[in-house]
């Protein structure tokens, strides 16, 4: 979480700009790379040196088979995400507009959230195989409660007097969801969407490499299995520079479509 006036503070504090703070952050997190394994600190065939990662990455970088897989992760992060999030949102308004269902649902939620997802792998591969809807069903299923709990705290958190209002203003249902509580829901929702997609990206990983499935994870397993170090490295950075990629891109809209919201106004948009 970002606190208003975070970065102000930080940076007038350590005399540095919050944008050179990261690089030179970034700067010596690459140079132990480097460093490291030259001193023979760590042996090199376990930590290969940045400069033979970077060249990794490089010729991975010029196959159609890298990027043939990076498609296949983000699909089905995509896909995952898209199904986990319709559902998630609708189950939640539903239940959380309805005090029956939010009493008669709350034991089984508790029962089912906590179940992890790389628990399901081995009903995923007798179901599907080695198939993208293996990959998706852990993908939905861990993202799947990021949002829905996130969107019934949200409904819960709704303004008493706004719904009494409502109420004595004689507004339907759907307006009442559609005035009232999804305005108050709505930063619970994009909160969980962005929690979400991060889970959703380590589970389609996870999933390509432990079933097989075609995606970077499955090129992960490749490399560990040919003993081609450098190039496991590189993929595993690539995947680093996915989620963070996907996180900025999701604060960015989170930002954006919530501009109107307090908790937002001591944010600076880019």
């Amino acid at each position: 979480m970002t606190y208003p006036g975070y970065r102000a503070v930080a940076g007038s504090r350590i005399g540095f700009p919050p944008w050179a703070q990261t690089v030179t952050g970034v700067v010596l997190v690459a140079a132990l790379f480097e460093i490291v394994p030259q001193l023979g600190l760590v042996s090199a065939a376990y930590l290969p040196p940045l400069h033979e990662v970077v060249g990794a990455l490089a010729e991975e970088a010029g196959r159609s088979q890298f990027w043939f897989a990076l498609y296949e992760t983000l699909r089905g992060w995509a896909i995952g995400l898209a199904i986990a999030a319709v559902a998630a949102t609708g189950l939640g308004v539903l239940i959380g507009t309805t005090p029956f269902l939010l009493v008669a649902t709350r034991s089984t939620i508790e029962f089912l959230r906590p179940i992890p997802s790389v628990a399901l792998i081995p009903l995923a591969v007798l179901l599907f195989g080695a198939d993208l809807r293996s990959k998706l069903l852990l993908i939905v299923y861990a993202a799947f409660w990021q949002v829905l709990i996130q969107v019934l705290y949200g409904v819960q958190d709704v303004d008493p007097v706004a719904d009494d209002t409502a109420r004595s203003y004689r507004f339907s249902r759907w307006g009442r969801i559609r005035y009232v509580v999804w305005p108050t829901a709505l930063p619970y929702v994009l909160t969980g969407l962005r929690l979400a997609s991060t889970v959703a990206l380590v589970l389609a990983v996870t999933g390509e490499l432990v079933i097989g499935a075609p995606g970077l994870g499955q090129q992960i397993a490749l490399a560990q299995s040919g003993a081609a170090i450098p190039t496991l490295y590189a993929l595993v950075m690539v995947t680093g520079l996915v989620g963070i990629l996907i996180n900025t891109l999701a604060r960015w809209a989170e930002r954006r479509l919530l501009s109107w919201h307090p908790s937002m106004r001591g944010e600076v948009l880019p």
